[in-house]
């Protein structure tokens, strides 16, 4: 099992939804708002107000997948988010060890495994 982790531009966010939800057993994700900055030297902040706004806006993508599918949904998030410009963002994946779901128990006791 592992975890793929994307950073993607949020007007992507949209369309990306739609081509992982057509992936047979795709097995959901969590969105989370980021920012970040990349290592280009294009502006370089001369003050405090300056250096909190030199920012842009990104949308963190988080699965927990199978890893028969990993391959599949990384060339998904690829393909959905690149744009050719720099600040497309960034994939990775790394190793998940366990993963439980949380639902809540029913008259108590220990949850179905």
């Amino acid at each position: 099992m592992k975890e793929i982790r994307a950073v993607i531009r949020p007007q992507k966010l949209g369309r990306l939804r739609e081509v992982l939800r057509a992936v047979p057993g795709f097995p959901g994700m969590t969105i989370s708002r980021a920012q970040g900055c990349g290592s280009s030297v294009r502006h370089i902040p001369h003050n405090v107000k300056e250096e909190l706004v030199d920012f842009t806006d990104k949308v963190r993508v988080e699965i927990i997948a199978p890893d028969e599918l990993v391959d599949v949904l990384v060339d998904r998030i690829v393909q959905v988010a690149a744009t050719g410009q720099t600040g497309d963002g960034l994939v990775w994946v790394v190793e998940v060890q366990r993963a439980v779901f949380v639902r809540k128990v029913m008259g108590g006791g220990t949850p179905p495994a």
